[in-house]
């Protein structure tokens, strides 16, 4: 067993993962782990990276898939004893003007930006060894769509005592509403991307709470946080960041020095915490 100290990114063959990947690869003391659903882009990525003099490893990883994730698992568990680092980057959005019923990118952008980020977690989280980093990547559509909601259900998601099984709950409800097309009538906000990132910032909150009741001593840290809105495919030429410039705040919360105690909990954007 490897003695290393270990950093894991998902959906990192491209965008802000590939260079929250770059960074890590200048500035972790360690081996990185870019990860992607098809072995021949992450290779490729790898290749890439290596162009630049900068050496990272591959590991398949879909999270749509538990089997993929149960392996990664396995390997982290038998090579590493753990994992050190890991950034939860994968997600996917619909574009603007597709046309996709809204109940079917509902279902497809909250199975994998919420559900299988929350199957990484349920595998990997307990595999992070003592003062380990874990960063969600959010969005600031996490804040614009709880702004959107009805009181109700904000009053639910900025709840300091939720539990994950009821904000598991309430984002099967969102889905099963879209398909009513009851969702507006029930309080939700028109944006099947913007509820799957308050899932994914309300998940690291009560997973920061988690850690502090069943593993206080080992000074874990765990946010969330928006990278702004990138240049990827995802988000189109139009937006304002580089990937590198993105990759700033994930990459500042994975990199935070051991003694740190804080920020744990929080929802951060260009490292600044923000009011949830």
């Amino acid at each position: 067993m490897s003695n290393v100290p270990v950093a894991v990114v998902t959906g990192s063959n491209k965008g802000i993962g590939f260079a929250i990947v770059r960074a890590l690869c200048k500035q972790f003391p360690g081996d990185v782990y870019l990860t992607a659903r098809d072995p021949g882009r992450g290779q490729e990525a790898v290749a890439k990276l290596k162009e630049e003099g900068l050496h990272a490893l591959f590991h398949q990883l879909d999270i749509d898939d538990l089997q993929s994730i149960r392996a990664l698992r396995d390997f982290l568990k038998e090579k590493y004893g753990g994992l050190n680092v890991l950034v939860n980057n994968a997600g996917i959005a619909f574009k603007v003007r597709d046309t996709t019923p809204f109940a079917v990118q509902a279902e497809v952008t909250l199975k994998t930006n919420f559900f299988g980020t929350r199957n990484v977690c349920a595998e990997l989280l307990p595999l992070v060894k003592p003062y380990g980093k874990v960063v969600n990547v959010s969005s600031m559509a996490s804040s614009s769509a709880l702004g959107g909601c009805s009181q109700e259900l904000q009053q639910k998601f900025r709840s300091d005592t939720i539990t994950e099984n009821e904000l598991v709950e309430l984002m099967t409800k969102f889905v099963e509403d879209t398909k009513k097309n009851l969702h507006e009538k029930e309080g939700w906000p028109n944006t099947a991307y913007g509820v799957s990132k308050i899932g994914v910032t309300v998940l690291s909150r009560i997973q920061a709470r988690m850690l502090n009741e069943k593993r206080k001593g080992d000074h874990i840290l765990l946010n969330a946080c928006c990278p702004g809105w990138v240049r990827t495919d995802m988000a189109g030429p139009k937006a304002t960041k580089s990937p590198d410039e993105g990759a700033e705040t994930p990459v500042y919360l994975a990199l935070l020095p051991p003694d740190a105690d804080n920020p744990h909990g929080q929802f951060l954007s260009n490292k600044t915490v923000r009011t949830w």
